[in-house]
């Protein structure tokens, strides 16, 4: 993976607890990236599923893998990555790393002292951050030659000020990482600097970017930087989520633990995979499945994922001092014209004029020309901001 060959390639893994999702990226003579591979390995029953696109979406394959080690399935997908690299020289590799705590601010190029400091992280995200750093480390291991750079999730929210980070607790805990950090924000990186060659004048004002997919959540952007977002110390914070519960009172968990009787495990598991839209409705985390569904539970399930967005863009907006504009981007933000819709309907004390026939057509502004709020649907890329990361750090 490391022979030179006429033109550079850089590859992404966003590593998670059952899958990783890659990505290829040509860099050519002028700097410019674009994406050739993208693929997923994920656990599927006894073995693991590949699955491999072109640039158009083109399935190149769907392959059932027998091996169930991490470190056998790691290495059955580079050599496969290697065969698509068809000669071109492997520049690095960018990883997605959920949490950064609060000393890692920017991406950063992986060394052996970095490993052993994020390691000691893992205690802030143990559900995420563990997962991240594996394949970091099989790849240090088994390819040293290779430039390995990490992007960390919370770096794009170094920007908040102190008032929306601290809790309202002893400032001892603060000294120990107890804060408010923020995630999502490889996405909200490419949102901003999407919507800055999009629509220069509303990147400088007062922008909502709502990420909604199966993970949740929404921030507000003042000249393109994060001033404040939904999601706290935990990826569990903000809006109601596929499986993730949300905003919730710490009453609630203190009163399920004592007199429910439920373990730190248990509630653990209750938070994250059994709540949000799936425990609300008892049916499915899948928007889609809600909306096509007639179960008055699925209706509930989406108005509150509704209501819960639409309250918590007033705050941002509050925050904001008013509002330029409001992006929609992830799964749902992307695809669902009608929860679109009804967000902005809700949104109208803002300014905010939706233009129904645009949304439903899925166009890029779906506001009215007369809208105080100019509203977009920018599809986000985390890989590429990746990419971009892993292109732009200079080499050490």
């Amino acid at each position: 993976m490391s022979g030179q060959g006429e033109s550079g390639a850089i590859l992404t893994l966003n590593a998670g607890s059952s899958s990783i999702k890659l990505a290829i990226f040509d860099v050519a003579a002028d700097g410019a990236l674009k994406a050739w591979r993208r693929g997923e390995l994920r656990e599927d029953g006894a073995g693991q599923r590949f699955r491999l696109k072109d640039a158009q979406g083109g399935l190149l394959a769907d392959e059932i893998w027998a091996e169930t080690r991490f470190e056998a399935s790691l290495d059955h997908l580079l050599a496969r990555i290697d065969t698509e690299l068809a000669g071109r020289h492997l520049a690095g590799i960018g990883h997605r790393v959920v949490h950064g705590g609060a000393g890692h601010r920017m991406p950063e190029e992986v060394t052996p002292e970095l490993l052993e400091l994020l390691g000691d992280l893992a205690e802030l995200a143990p559900l995420h951050v563990p997962h991240n750093l594996a394949p970091i480390r099989e790849i240090a291991r088994t390819r040293p030659g290779i430039r390995q750079v990490v992007c960390f999730d919370t770096a794009f929210h170094r920007t908040m000020p102190a008032v929306a980070t601290r809790f309202a607790l002893p400032r001892e805990f603060e000294r120990r990482g107890i804060r408010r950090y923020g995630f999502h924000g490889l996405s909200y990186e490419y949102v901003s600097r999407r919507l800055a060659m999009l629509s220069p004048r509303v990147h400088g004002g007062r922008v909502i970017a709502a990420h909604l997919g199966n993970g949740a959540s929404m921030c507000a952007l003042k000249g393109g930087e994060s001033l404040d977002t939904t999601m706290g110390f935990t990826a569990l914070d903000g809006l109601v989520m596929g499986t993730r519960c949300g905003a919730l009172d710490p009453g609630a968990l203190l009163h399920l633990m004592r007199w429910e009787g439920l373990s730190i495990d248990d509630t653990e598991r209750l938070l994250y995979t059994r709540a949000g839209l799936l425990g609300l409705s008892g049916i499915s985390n899948d928007m889609r499945v809600l909306l096509e569904s007639t179960e008055p539970a699925a209706a509930e399930a989406v108005d509150v994922f509704v209501h819960r967005i639409v309250r918590e863009a007033g705050a941002l907006a509050s925050v904001l001092g008013g509002l330029d504009g409001f992006v929609f981007t992830a799964g749902i933000g992307e695809n669902a014209p009608e929860i679109r819709e009804r967000v902005c309907e809700r949104l109208g004390w803002l300014g905010v004029r939706l233009d129904r026939a645009a949304n439903a057509d899925g166009a890029p502004v779906i506001s009215t020309p007369d809208s105080g709020v100019e509203v977009r649907v920018i599809a986000t890329d985390e890989e590429a901001m990746i990419a971009e990361h892993v292109r732009d750090l200079p080499i050490a």
